[in-house]
C-alpha cells in the first residue's frame, strides 16, 4: 500500500512539473511576452502602459498579461480602475534545470564528436605518411 501511495505522489508530482514547464515555455514563446518580461524587470507598469508601449489594444495586452500571469511569471494587482504589472514570484528555476540537462546532453555528445574527428585526422596523418615510405 505505501509502493502505490509514493508513486501516485510521484506521478501527480511529475504532472505538475511538466503542467508548469509546458505553461512557461508556452508563455516565453511569443515575443510580445518576452518584451513584456524585460520591461517589468525595469519597472511595474499599468496594462495601459504596456499595450501603449508595444503599441496594441489594451484586450490585447490583457491577453498576454493572462499568460504569463498563468505561468506564475507575472503578478497583477488592481487598485481603482489601474491594473498594475510586476514580475512573479517565479524564478524560472525548473525550465532551467531543464535547459542545463539538454545543455550537458548535447555538450557531452559534441565533445564525443571531437574526439572522433581527431581520432580520424590522427589516422589520416599516420596513415599518409605510411603511403609515402
Amino acid at each position: 500500500m505505501h509502493a502505490a501511495i509514493f508513486f501516485a505522489i510521484l506521478n501527480h508530482m511529475v504532472h505538475y512539473q511538466t503542467t508548469r514547464l509546458d505553461a512557461s515555455f508556452a508563455a516565453l514563446a511569443d515575443a510580445t511576452r518576452r518584451g513584456i518580461l524585460e520591461r517589468l524587470g525595469r519597472e511595474d507598469a499599468s496594462i495601459t502602459e504596456l499595450a501603449e508601449k508595444f503599441d496594441m489594444s489594451l484586450t490585447g495586452m490583457k491577453k498576454h498579461v493572462g499568460v504569463l500571469e498563468r505561468a506564475g511569471l507575472v503578478a497583477t494587482e488592481k487598485v481603482g480602475r489601474v491594473r498594475t504589472c510586476k514580475l512573479g514570484q517565479r524564478r524560472l528555476e525548473a525550465e532551467t534545470a531543464w535547459i542545463d540537462g539538454y545543455h550537458r546532453q548535447w555538450a557531452a555528445r559534441f565533445d564525443a564528436l571531437d574526439k572522433v574527428v581527431e581520432e580520424l585526422k590522427r589516422k589520416e596523418k599516420t596513415g599518409g605518411r605510411r603511403k609515402r615510405r
